[in-house]
């Protein structure tokens, strides 16, 4: 973006990348509120519906990789495009599902969506200016926690006070709409990679993804010793080291292997699967707290329109926090901001131990956990795009991210394992004990003391000679990183 370009048009274009991550985001919780009732509206059972959210989760992980590596070798704005459609055509699926497996196949189309967030941060690299990056980016990265926070609540209430369709049709009105704010304001992003795509790595990550999150998020229901859950495990093992040779030999690798060795984008991707760890601990354990009844002596009694609307403002806390973080990357460098929001999340998990008893005790907890993950996840992506060349911007965001969703589903896998060993029977009913929600809460506390201490390895990076200085946007993404 040259001098001729003003700063109301980069300020369209972040509103723009910022409103499309915030609505692929709401596709997450968009179903929550109707998952207890998803057996009786889809005539089926609580079993086969369950697939309507693993459906998104895998859908994303998948697609997050190849859509940025696409982005790359195509031009990130046309394949933004591109990500609306499978958006919008998969809530349309939704809105006029009848049975369980057309709105599992709407819901994996509205996963592939997700991969807007990565995209649109890398696009953020080849479209501002240098002092508008930072804060752009760090705005961007939140989108995904902002976008959750706050469909909660719209979701709840919509599902209580509407037909539950309307959370469809909705959502595709607001993908439509993103699609025509791309067209009409983000402009053409030039492919900086070349070669061909990977279609063999592709596969290869898909299906170790597949056998993973399968085996993760579903291994409760399955059994953790049973064969179906040992078997996916056993696959993704086998398939990761022969992926990795191949992403090695080929020429134009989905995942160049080599670059992500480098120790800032190792470290920082293994600080991102613990960050994600532990921010989704208390999104789990929160709102089951709100909602438990208050004979059970720890429960706040809260139905789920106001559960959404005392977790909503951690979505406001990390829009108000993007900026700032920013702001300290800018003057003390992305790593500095990483530590920062890994040891405000395990603030917040320390202060749940004292404020477990009250709505506002659990709503301040709330509220320093996601500032701690606006800062963390701001500072990401521009540790990733200070280490790695601008021909691979995309394909390495949408790695990092992929590296926040395994760090998520693991960590559901781990707190739904606790809460469902450690119980209390209320009348006919087995519920988590408080003792659970607590464990559960230290854990997270400890992986944000992991996510610190990791970050603290990842090396200061060295300034380059002048001769090897880039365009505008490349080195104010050096600077942040």
């Amino acid at each position: 973006m040259g001098d001729s370009t003003s700063t109301e048009r980069a300020g369209g274009i972040v509103g723009v990348l910022a409103v499309a991550g915030i609505v692929a985001s709401l596709m997450q919780t968009l179903v929550v509120p109707l998952i207890g009732e998803l057996p009786r509206l889809l005539h089926s059972t609580a079993s086969n519906t369950s697939w309507v959210v693993t459906a998104t989760l895998l859908a994303a992980a998948v697609a997050m990789p190849v859509i940025g590596r696409l982005g790359d070798l195509y031009g990130k704005r046309r394949v933004l495009l591109a990500c609306t459609v499978p958006l919008i055509t998969g809530s349309v699926i939704c809105a006029v599902a009848g049975s369980v497996l057309p709105m599992i196949i709407g819901r994996g189309l509205q996963g592939v969506g997700m991969a807007l967030i990565p995209l649109g941060v890398s696009v953020l690299r080849d479209l501002l200016p240098p002092e508008r990056l930072g804060s752009a980016i760090a705005l961007m990265s939140s989108s995904m926690g902002i976008g959750g926070a706050l469909g909660l609540p719209v979701a709840a209430a919509v599902a209580e006070y509407a037909d539950w369709r309307m959370l469809f049709w909705g959502s595709t009105a607001l993908a439509v709409l993103v699609a025509v704010l791309i067209w009409r304001l983000v402009p053409a992003t030039p492919a900086r990679a070349e070669g061909r795509f990977d279609v063999a790595g592709a596969i290869g990550l898909g299906t170790v993804l597949v056998c993973l999150l399968l085996a993760v998020s579903k291994g409760a229901d399955w059994g953790w010793t049973s064969g179906t859950t040992l078997g996916l495990l056993a696959a993704a093992l086998v398939i990761v080291p022969a992926w990795g040779w191949w992403e090695l030999r080929t020429g134009d690798p989905l995942v160049d292997l080599r670059v992500t060795a480098r120790p800032q984008v190792l470290l920082t991707n293994a600080a991102s699967i613990v960050v994600g760890f532990a921010m989704y601990g208390q999104a789990l354990i929160i709102p089951q707290l709100l909602q438990l009844p208050a004979a059970t002596g720890f429960g706040l009694g809260q139905s789920m329109l106001a559960t959404g609307l005392w977790m909503a403002p951690g979505g406001l806390m990390m829009m108000v926090t993007s900026p700032l973080g920013a702001r300290l990357s800018a003057a003390r460098g992305p790593k500095v901001t990483l530590f920062t929001g890994s040891l405000v999340i395990a603030l917040g998990y320390a202060s749940s131990m004292l404020l477990l008893g009250s709505t506002w005790g659990l709503l301040t907890v709330t509220c320093i956990c996601s500032v701690g993950v606006g800062l963390a996840y701001g500072s990401m992506p521009a540790l990733i795009m200070g280490a790695v060349p601008k021909s691979e911007t995309a394909s390495a965001n949408s790695f990092n991210t992929l590296m926040r969703s395994i760090g998520t589903s693991v960590s559901a896998a781990v707190v739904g394992v606790v809460l469902a060993q450690m119980t209390v029977r209320l009348g006919a009913h087995t519920l988590p004990s408080e003792a659970g929600f607590r464990t559960g809460l230290l854990m997270g506390c400890g992986g944000a003391l992991l996510a610190a201490a990791i970050t603290l390895a990842i090396p200061a990076r060295r300034a380059a000679p002048p001769a090897l200085e880039a365009a505008p946007a490349e080195k104010a993404a050096a600077a942040v990183g």
